[in-house]
């Protein structure tokens, strides 16, 4: 179950970020780069706003990732749900980072400006579990820590 929970990360480009700070939960409609053999999504964010202050403050993060843009209700298809859970931090190597970068404006061109300002900061988050709903019934559950 985990190879299809890794392959359902791999085919999306969105997802919804949620960060906590001070008992406030905060959700953020993000893009992202999977790296699925260190267990690894990267996201860019500026250092100016509430999802980089939350996420310095408190680095457990969870990702909801699905597949209701690609289901068709006449197929009867269920819709898929994957949410990961992890521990978030700002990629501090530059070069590593500019890699990154480059990357990002490569396969996610919609937010180049945002990874081309000084401001931009990619994080890492290190997936310690997956939780997979295939519809509204079956439930998945993997931990990878």
């Amino acid at each position: 179950m985990l190879e299809k929970m890794k392959t359902l990360l791999q085919g999306n480009d969105s997802c919804v970020l949620a960060t906590c700070s001070s008992d406030q939960p905060h959700c953020s409609l993000m893009t992202y780069l999977a790296d699925i053999e260190p267990q690894t999504v990267y996201v860019v964010t500026r250092n100016t706003g509430r999802k980089y202050a939350n996420m310095m403050a408190n680095p457990n993060v969870s990702l909801l990732i699905d597949t209701r843009s690609k289901a068709d209700a006449r197929s009867g298809e269920p819709i898929k749900a994957l949410t990961l859970h992890g521990r978030c931090r700002p990629v501090d190597h530059e070069e590593t980072r500019r890699l990154l970068l480059e990357e990002f404006i490569q396969k996610r061109p919609g937010i180049a400006s945002l990874a081309l300002d000084p401001q931009a900061v990619v994080f890492s988050v290190k997936i310690t579990s997956y939780l997979l709903l295939d519809g509204v019934e079956d439930a998945y559950y993997e931990t990878v820590e």
